[in-house]
């Protein structure tokens, strides 16, 4: 048996030194698990009516924690870590580069230690770990556990003697397959399995139960005749010193016959070294003495240059007894080989000999050889296994095409150097492309076969790698394997593919192992080949699928009769494979591939083993979930044994108290790999217990009146509602990806492992706005039908800002509210297909029709299913839309736009004669204010037979098309009027020749001109003005270097916004805010910019819509499609329209600035008469005044009014002028 330091240094000196002196705790952070809401939007969308948001989506969700993301699901086999925020959605917390297929909480002495994760990965969160690390859920650290190589499968948490029970499929110490983890690793007393093991429990006895494929307790062992396999030194960097002339030190490498010497100078002390670009672990190492005349090797000493270390090494002196020498071992002088065994075996790829001391006049060496155990071969073929004397028949390898495979330097970041082969060409990723392994095999026997991985990050080539298929040919009577690996490995990696039995090499048979890239993946592929490991194992015998472990015994007995449990086993038929073992009360059930009598892939075992109901299940069970006195079993069966019990299709459930069979619906259609607990929020924070079905399926079928809907992987069970979550009324939840492991941690919040994604609000294709400051979304009440062809494209086609001509699109495109004329209609188009009220499918367009007290859903017919709906506006109850539309409406061909009328509910009577052209599509419609002109833009040669190209108008009260002009051409993406006379138009478009991007079409001269003289950054295929006098616009297209640009036209300036690379922006609406920001020179503080499509935000990656404030974007809205790659957005549409583009400094109408005036002078003049008298009756007492007296009586006593007035009658001419 090797120590675990042996171990590690087998699998290279490069990789070990760094493992060993890796501190424990040499972790690093991943995310909070406490989470933290962000900061509100701020929106003001009070005056705008309802509000919605259009897509390529299957479900939507606003941002509101940190750590959300809209990340895709990545199908390179890597899983995260995961827990859920408060509204159902998830965050992740680290992130490995492979799956994740285990969980535990680890307590000692009643303290949390962490969470034990296990898996096939090689890094989790960042940090270097092998199949198995430790999070702490405060610090969120990742700590690795070194010393284990494979793939562990299943981890038990003990809390009462505070050990971690691990199983799986690797090496670790002197244990195979199973090992204990205190403080470091423990030996399990029985060594290991001589198979994998699958699962772990602890029964009501208090013992340890495992269940894998094994049929005994064993571990590797030496072969019969060790010291069998010969290392290929030639292949090295081989130096010396003190060297003398024309002696050369390769000459006796592989060297059996003495033929040649090589000499040291006379008298002088030297060495012979060896450096490697591969490590191994030699047993025993062979020399032969110098044969030239007085000359010979008297005594060495044998240096490990990975250590620096002086090693001890074991030999027969010439009496024949057993001597140990480090310092001054001593060589004969003789030509015979003489072999000295190295006490312990030690890993390296460099090593010295050094001579001391010479017979006669100097030292010298005649040959060299070292021998190991270990069973490889290389892809890289220097390395293997060369043909010396009569030891070795030689291992091989063989790479086809040779001219595809180039040798990668490992450069001391893997055990060895590699063979890459960078794929460009489907044709290339087949069967011809392939690295054959070939291995030395001296001995029959049960071996375990490991396939060596390189990590992807020492090439830099993690982006393109994939997967590959490893087949294996291991005896003369055609016995092989199949089975698939990831490559996407960050770091090296050890994956188990066979257990079994291997033949002896024979003159007609040969033991190989092929790697091939597996077929369907798209280039470019990057496969890389390493080295592939036989190692014998030795077992005990006498177990079959299951053992039981009695944790206070320090010697495990091999009377496994014993053992109620494993006596169990062993009634079962040979062969048995364990999946799953879960211990309910008193009584131990069981589950996997095996059959007893009476028993059929499930069975309880109390006193002894005991079939379920109906003698079980039909076929294998790959899954066992418990809740209370229910077990859940997920597999590839379809019945009871009996076949008595219909819809146990893959999943089904068994309840113990009155050990009956229940369906799950009726199942899904294809295998179930786990059965994973989840919570979900049915109705706002409410959460409730749920049950993942996770496999190789793609629906769920259908039951009891229920239809048979897609479920790419994964389907959630409702236990509450005896149904799936996706069949309840108004589901507010869609759940994509798949769930591998999960486990509930005292004090915190449940974590899982896998992919997955739950967004609040499973709406597709369109979602309203509801609400100022921080919205929240509800349903338009649309049914759109996913189809798994168009929920796994990801195609860069379907992500278009402004819709091409002969682009394809998914999802709903665009919208239009229409509330006039008593109606209350919502309008979706775009390219999908929706349920109508009546039952029947819809194809891209609809309308969900509100006015009456129940809601009707309805569509069109006549169109070609590949018509794509863009753009709507209306004239009076007539509705027009139009894209990229084909098809015949009341017996007349329709292109690019049509007329319908929302008071009838069908067709216009009198439609629009079709456009013509190559690839018609129109991109926008804008019906002229207080007018009956119906104005499109897109790309087109003419109307009917009117020639019009590029824009053109139609006419709704004559019902004809009209040619606005001549001049303009090109495309157009967006038009908007900007007065009623003038209209705003924007493409790739050209004037009288010249080009164009943003032009003005002036209605009553009809005529063209460029609308700045700036020059545009690029075409422009959205356009959004800033506020209602039309003068600044924001603007996004193509970049003349193809990239995505943003820019806002102000004071005749283009002024650029940086964007991330990857971003595409299929849509901008200006935003009015509730919370002014802070200033900014591109935006008003009251205002915000959304962007809509795939948004690259900094620090974030990719949101759906983002909000820009002028100097930082934020995410806003993120979603997805149902095969977990990230959806996108590209339209807002509002009730009230007009006030979308309300002046962002908030100006008010010219009238009531008038009025205002006015109110403010009048209130200015009273002011100043007001003041005017105060200061004149100061201004009079100041100077004496003093007031008349109010008693008239007195006056007219002093003065009678006849001496006043009496003269005038003396006078009888009037006085002359």
């Amino acid at each position: 048996m090797r120590t675990i330091l042996q171990q590690l240094l087998a699998i290279g000196p490069e990789l070990a030194t760094f493992i060993l002196t890796s501190p424990l705790l040499n972790a690093r952070g991943a995310y909070a698990i406490t989470p933290q809401q962000v900061p509100s939007p701020n929106l003001d969308l009070s005056s705008l009516g309802r509000v919605a948001v259009a897509g390529d989506f299957d479900s939507i969700s606003l941002y509101t924690y940190e750590g959300q993301n809209e990340g895709a699901f990545s199908t390179n086999g890597s899983q995260s870590l995961l827990t859920q925020y408060p509204d159902g959605s998830f965050q992740t917390l680290a992130t490995a580069d492979a799956s994740i297929m285990a969980m535990c909480p680890f307590v000692q002495k009643g303290a949390l230690q962490g969470v034990i994760i296990g898996g096939n990965f090689t890094s989790l969160g960042g940090v270097e770990a092998q199949s198995i690390a430790l999070w702490n859920p405060n610090t969120t650290q990742v700590t690795a556990l070194p010393g284990l190589s494979g793939k562990v499968s299943t981890v038990y948490c003990d809390a009462t003697s505070g050990t971690v029970y691990v199983g799986g499929s690797f090496m670790a110490g002197n244990s195979t397959n199973a090992m204990a983890w205190t403080t470091g690793w423990t030996n399990l007393p029985f060594a290991g399995f001589n198979g994998p093991v699958t699962s772990i429990t602890k029964n009501a006895a208090g013992n340890i139960v495992f269940g894998g494929d094994f049929d005994g307790l064993g571990n590797t062992t030496t072969p019969l005749n060790p010291d069998g396999q010969v290392i290929n030194i030639a292949s090295g960097n081989i130096t010396a010193e003190n060297t003398a002339a024309s002696s050369d030190p390769r000459s006796i490498i592989c060297n059996t016959n003495s033929s040649t010497d090589w000499l040291l100078q006379d008298n002088t002390a030297g060495h012979w070294q060896g450096n490697f670009t591969y490590g191994f672990n030699p047993t025993k190492i062979r020399l032969y003495n110098a044969q030239a005349d007085n000359k010979g090797t008297k005594a060495f000493y044998f240096e490990d240059l990975n250590s620096g270390g002086i090693l001890l090494l074991n030999y027969l002196d010439g009496n024949g007894q057993s001597q140990y020498c480090s310092n001054n071992c001593p060589l004969a002088n003789n030509a015979s080989a003489q072999d000295f065994h190295f006490v312990p075996p030690i890993g390296m790829d460099a090593f010295r000999i050094n001579i001391v001391q010479w017979y006669g006049s100097g030292g010298g060496l005649s040959g060299i050889e070292l021998f190991q155990d270990d069973i490889y071969s290389f892809a890289v073929d220097d390395y293997n296994e060369p043909k010396c004397d009569d030891v070795s028949s030689g291992s091989q390898s063989a790479s086809y095409p040779s001219n595809l495979w180039q040798r990668v330097a490992n450069n001391g970041n893997s055990s060895s150097d590699y063979l890459s082969a960078y794929l460009q060409s489907e044709s290339q990723i087949s069967s011809q492309t392939s690295v054959v392994f070939v291995p030395d095999i001296k001995q029959s026997g049960n071996y375990s076969i490991t396939v060596y991985t390189p990590g992807c990050l020492q090439d830099s080539s993690c982006s393109t790698r994939g997967l590959v298929n490893v087949t294996g040919a291991l005896t003369s009577d055609s016995m092989s394997f199949s089975t698939t690996l990831f490559q996407n490995n960050n770091y090296d990696k050890y994956d188990q593919v066979y257990y079994g039995y291997v033949d002896v090499d024979s003159d007609s048979f040969k033991s190989t192992v092929t790697l091939v890239p597996q077929a369907g993946q798209n280039v470019p592929l990057t496969v890389v080949a390493q080295r592939v490991r036989f190692e014998l194992i030795t077992t005990t015998g006498g177990l079959n699928g299951l053992f039981e472990y009695n944790p206070n015994e320090a010697v495990v007995s091999t009377d496994f009769s014993t053992s109620k449990i494993n006596a169990a086993g062993a009634s079962l038929a040979s062969g048995a494979s364990v999946n799953a073992v879960q211990t309910v009360g008193s009584t131990l059930y069981v589950a996997g591939n095996f059959s007893g009598t009476g028993i059929s892939n499930v069975m309880s075992v109390g006193d002894n083993a005991t079939a379920l109901a109906h003698g079980g299940l039909n076929a294998a069970v790959e899954a066992l979930y418990q809740n209370g006195s229910m077990l859940y079993f997920g597999g590839n069966f379809s019945n009871t044994a009996d076949n008595s019990v219909s819809g146990l299709s893959n999943v089904a459930a068994y309840d113990t108290s009155s050990s009956s069979w229940q369906a799950l619906g009726a199942g899904v259609d294809g295998q179930v790999s786990a059965l994973v607990e989840l919570a979900v929020n049915l109705t706002t924070n409410n959460p409730v217990s749920c049950l993942t079905i996770n496999g190789d399926f793609t629906s769920v079928n259908g039951f009891n009146g229920n239809a048979a809907f897609s479920a790419e992987g994964l389907a959630v069970w409702v236990p509450s509602r005896n149904n799936w979550l996706h069949n309840l009324p108004n589901a507010p939840v869609t759940i994509t990806g798949q769930l591998t492991a999960m486990t509930n941690v005292t004090g915190y919040s449940a974590l899982y492992a896998g992919q997955l994604a739950s967004h609040t609000n499973g709406y597709n294709g369109a979602a309203e706005l509801v609400g100022s400051g921080r919205p929240s979304l509800e349903t338009m009440g649309l049914t759109l039908i996913t189809t798994s062809s168009t929920a796994s494209n990801g195609s860069s086609s379907q992500r278009k800002r402004a819709l091409q001509a002969g682009q394809s699109y998914s999802g709903v495109y665009n919208g239009l509210y229409y509330s006039k004329n008593g109606l209350n209609i919502t309008i979706a188009g775009g390219s999908f297909q929706a349920k109508a009220s009546n039952g029947s499918t819809v194809e891209n367009l609809l309308f969900v029709n509100n006015t009456g007290s129940t809601q009707e859903i309805t569509g069109v017919t006549g169109l070609d299913s590949a018509s794509i709906f863009t753009s709507f506006d209306y004239y009076q109850t007539t509705l027009f839309a139009s894209g990229q539309i084909s098809g015949a409406v009341n017996g007349h061909d329709v292109k690019g736009l049509i007329a319908y009328n929302l008071s009838t509910a069908e067709y216009a009577s009198t439609q629009p004669a079709a456009l013509s052209g190559n690839s018609v599509i129109v991109n926008a419609i804008a019906v002229q204010p207080n007018a009956a002109l119906v104005f499109v833009g897109g790309n087109f040669d003419s109307a009917g037979s009117l020639p019009c190209n590029t824009l053109c108008y139609y006419d709704a009260s004559a019902s004809q098309w009209n040619s606005p002009g001549t001049g303009l051409g090109g495309v157009i993406a967006s038009m908007v009027w900007s007065s009623s006379t003038t209209l705003v138009i924007a493409g790739n478009l050209t004037i009288d020749g010249a080009g164009a991007s943003l032009v003005n079409y002036d209605s009553k001269k009809q005529t063209f001109s460029q609308y700045t003289t700036a020059t545009s950054p690029g075409t422009i295929e959205v356009l959004a003005p800033v506020t209602n006098n039309y003068k600044e616009f924001w603007a996004s297209g193509t970049a003349s270097n193809g990239s995505s640009y943003l820019a806002k036209l102000s004071n005749n300036i283009w002024t650029g916004v940086s964007l991330a690379s990857g971003t595409t922006i299929r849509g901008l609406q200006m935003l009015s805010l509730v919370e002014n920001h802070a200033s900014t020179n591109l935006i008003d503080s009251n205002q915000v910019l959304m962007l809509m499509g795939n948004i690259n935000v900094p620090d974030f990656g990719n949101a759906s819509a983002a909000l820009f404030n002028g100097t930082t974007m934020v995410p806003f809205l993120l979603t997805s499609r149902q095969g977990g790659s990230q959806g996108t957005l590209g339209h807002v549409f509002v009730g009230n329209p007009q006030n979308l583009t309300s002046s962002s400094k908030h100006h008010l109408a010219l009238g009531l600035v008038v009025l205002v005036g006015l109110a403010i002078s009048l209130g200015l003049l009273m002011l100043i008469v007001i003041a005017g008298i105060l200061m004149e009756r100061h201004r009079r007492r100041r100077e004496g005044y003093i007031p008349m007296p109010m008693d008239k009586s007195t006056n007219l006593a002093r003065i009678p009014p006849e001496s006043l007035l009496g003269g005038l009658s003396e006078k009888q001419n009037p006085p002359k002028l």
